[in-house]
């Protein structure tokens, strides 16, 4: 059996996620790979909230500067998730809000402003269906779909 990799360093720093729902019900995902575990998985745009910044408006920043998306598509309003993951040899255990934002077509996706750490781990992003996140080995968080239930049945 592998030996679990356990960080030194944990945090709750504050951060937001957001979930980017296409014309055909798709979800955008994007793909990182952790080099300090090897770990390689999938989850929603999102980042670190600056200071002196509100959840929303943190929301609409990473969204720009991870898909080049438009900020003020994310909608006002959030669910809470639990989150507790490992990323770059630290742990981190908080709840993270999570926004919407719909799109009638699909739109392109491209990074606009990453820092030269996600430039390192990033390998891509997708529009995915619910029965595709199902199928794959790494979503953080693991209960993703069930997490953003309340968002993407809302109107």
């Amino acid at each position: 059996m592998a030996e679990r990799y356990e960080p030194e360093e944990w945090s709750a720093r504050p951060a937001v996620r957001v979930i980017c729902v296409d014309g055909a019900g798709r979800v955008l995902l994007m793909n990182w790979h952790d080099p300090h575990n090897a770990r390689v998985f999938w989850e929603p745009p999102g980042g670190g909230v600056d200071p002196g910044e509100s959840d929303i408006e943190a929301a609409r920043r990473e969204l720009h500067e991870e898909t080049g998306l438009p900020g003020s598509s994310v909608q006002d309003g959030s669910v809470p998730v639990q989150r507790d993951f490992v990323w770059l040899g630290t742990r981190y255990v908080k709840t993270e809000p999570f926004f919407l934002a719909r799109f009638e077509d699909t739109p392109d996706v491209g990074p606009t402003a990453f820092t030269p750490e996600e430039d390192d781990t990033f390998l891509g992003m997708a529009w995915l269906s619910p029965t595709e996140i199902d199928a794959l080995d790494a979503v953080e968080p693991p209960h993703l779909l069930q997490a953003i239930a309340p968002l993407l049945n809302s109107r």
